[in-house]
């Protein structure tokens, strides 16, 4: 079975720099192709930066998924026939301001996602998408597309599952959380659990460079669909290119053994009489 190169780029955009993080990204990109990735994939919000002072200046900031970020990738997806995947500022064609990633291949744009988990201010300043993750077609493998806090939802990654992800792509910006000494990320153990839980790869792809008081967590990884690390998690907090060779068509054998199946043996109809209840509103205590 062929591998495919897989490729995070974790490197530091600036807050409202946005020529100078185009050119970061593409810079990337291109460093990437030269050592062999073939789906390379870029941090979240990498036009922009994060940490915007109020949706007035994210606005300022933002940009159509045809304007000039998208463009350039396009055009290098083209020159070194790459799969490209990053997030962007958009501001969408009725005006409205979206945290979103694309997927560009040799062919062109070819997906947009809209983040649906929104989190702490993004609130404030994006509108939640409602689509749900993509799953494209490319020559390189079925890919599937979702943003940083969606991959907390076990059911939306498993919607990508579902659907015949065999690489799932994450751009990130993971703030720098309080954790116990020597323990990794939460973030990193989530990505493994969900790519164990639905047997496919998954990329995650995070950024550094403290930003307004905030750091960040510089945790890029890609890992197998066992769960475990091909590259990474990087840990110098530095701009790194991570690449690992991925087997995607081990994503299409959802078996655990002879006996089990993460796909075949779930139970929906258990599970849906579990969420009715839930969605049922209690008018008195339950009892013991």
């Amino acid at each position: 079975m062929n591998e495919v190169a897989v490729a995070c780029c974790q490197f530091a955009p600036v807050i409202g720099a946005v020529e100078g993080n185009r050119k970061r990204a593409e810079t990337a990109i291109e460093e990437a192709a030269r050592e062999g990735a073939q789906i390379v994939v870029l941090p979240e919000l990498c036009n922009s930066g994060y940490v915007f002072a109020d949706a007035e200046e994210a606005r300022r900031l933002g940009e159509p998924v045809d304007g000039p970020t998208v463009s350039g990738w396009m055009r290098l997806a083209r020159a070194h026939e790459l799969v490209v995947v990053g997030g962007i500022c958009e501001l969408d064609a009725d005006g409205v301001l979206r945290n979103s990633a694309v997927l560009i291949d040799a062919g062109g744009l070819q997906a947009v996602y809209r983040k649906a988990h929104l989190w702490d201010r993004e609130g404030v300043v994006f509108a939640a998408g409602r689509g749900v993750p993509p799953v494209i077609d490319t020559a390189l493998g079925r890919l599937g597309v979702m943003i940083c806090y969606d991959l907390e939802f076990p059911e939306w990654v498993r919607v990508a599952g579902l659907a015949g992800a065999e690489l799932l792509c994450a751009p990130c910006n993971w703030p720098a959380l309080r954790r116990p000494a020597g323990e990794r990320p939460g973030e990193v153990t989530r990505v493994q659990a969900a790519a164990a839980t639905n047997r496919m790869f998954i990329a995650a792809c995070d950024r550094v460079g403290p930003e307004r008081g905030v750091d960040w967590t510089g945790a890029s990884l890609i890992v197998d669909c066992d769960g475990f690390p091909l590259a990474g998690p990087a840990q110098s907090g530095e701009s790194v290119t991570l690449i690992a060779s991925c087997r995607l068509a081990d994503a299409r054998d959802k078996s655990l053994n002879e006996r089990n199946d993460v796909f075949a043996d779930r139970r929906p109809e258990l599970y849906e009489r579990v969420l009715s209840r839930a969605r049922t509103p209690r008018t008195s205590p339950p009892s013991h």
